[in-house]
């Protein structure tokens, strides 16, 4: 079901990608799935990102964290031993440096940024809130730095439901917390992996939805 449904979406996505920028594009791909050299956690990564397709046949999805509450500005997941809550609050650009090429914002404080790139933000991450074993994890502040539009939630039949999700990995060591948002200039999809109640790195891939 999982390829099926990436397949569907990828078709749409990767076709309707070639658009191409009339400004310059300054985001990199250096923390995407094709950069990551731990067997172990690209295997995982592989069984549920569009960033890992590719390399995702015979892989089944790992076990996910059920979603506890959510809202238009948070999401909670939470177990018997882990909570993930991520918020999300307004962007206020009069709070950053934007920098432009043109009428397109191509920085927000001198970084490149992700969500509908080239326009200024409406929304940005707030927080994330990663609890183990009653242990905080300490997120660095880049970790969710410029992610902009994120979507927690979308309503589909006038239902709330959510593309979030926190995955499990069969070693039991490490979990990831995955966003996928569907935006203009693109979309991006966005995993955090923690590890032994330590923040490890981000996963970030774009432009394969628009």
């Amino acid at each position: 079901m999982r390829i099926l449904l990436v397949l569907i979406v990828c078709s749409i996505a990767y076709g309707s990608f070639a658009q191409e920028l009339d400004f310059t594009d300054f985001r990199r791909k250096n923390e995407g799935f094709s950069h990551i050299t731990n067997k172990s956690m690209r295997n995982d990564l592989a069984s549920f990102t569009l960033g890992g397709l590719d390399e995702s046949i015979g892989k089944g999805q790992l076990k996910k964290m059920p979603v506890t509450s959510y809202g238009n500005d948070f999401i909670t997941f939470d177990s018997n031993q882990i909570k993930v809550i991520i918020k999300t609050g307004p962007f206020f650009a009069t709070k950053h440096k934007m920098i432009k090429e043109g009428d397109h914002v191509v920085k927000i404080d001198n970084k490149p940024y992700f969500g509908n790139y080239g326009k200024i933000p409406s929304v940005g991450i707030y927080s994330l809130t990663v609890i183990v074993d009653k242990d905080t994890v300490p997120i660095p502040a880049n970790a969710i730095a410029n992610l902009y539009n994120p979507q927690l939630t979308y309503f589909e039949g006038g239902v709330m439901k959510t593309k979030c999700a926190v995955y499990l990995s069969p070693d039991k060591h490490s979990f990831y917390i995955y966003m996928l948002n569907m935006d203009n200039m693109g979309g991006y999809e966005v995993t955090w992996v923690i590890q032994d109640k330590q923040f490890v790195r981000r996963v970030i891939d774009y432009g394969f939805i628009q």
